[in-house]
């Protein structure tokens, strides 16, 4: 018996912004909120890809990601889709000459990477 990803699961402050974001950035969309036992609300978006579930929490992110998504883009260069995703509110993080990737962070401070296109 395995198991099989059901949905990478992002903290944040603002989900419906950040949803908003990465629906931008990979061509996702919105496809489900519902709330838990408290009432917290939850923001599900699908594409071409695994989903991704926003999650409201209380605190703002203060260390590196343990886990993230590295991206490549589907046509284009990679300095054309880091200037895309800048442009959709990402931050330049780190841009290392001798490592293939590019570091950005999302709006809520969540780095990523972007890599040359497969």
């Amino acid at each position: 018996m395995t198991s099989r990803i059901l949905a990478i699961a992002i903290d944040c402050r603002q989900p419906d912004a950040l949803a908003r974001f990465w629906c931008a950035a990979l061509g996702y969309e919105l496809t489900r909120h519902w709330r838990d036992a408290v009432g917290l609300e939850y923001l599900e978006i699908t594409g071409d890809g695994p989903m991704l579930l926003f999650q409201p929490v209380g605190e703002d992110k203060v260390v590196k990601n343990r886990l993230h998504l590295d991206l490549a883009p589907v046509a284009g260069t990679q300095a054309d889709e880091v200037r895309r995703l800048c442009e959709l509110g990402a931050t330049l993080v780190a841009d290392e000459p001798s490592f293939p990737w590019i570091v950005l962070a999302d709006p809520e401070g969540n780095e990523f990477c972007v890599l040359p296109p497969r």
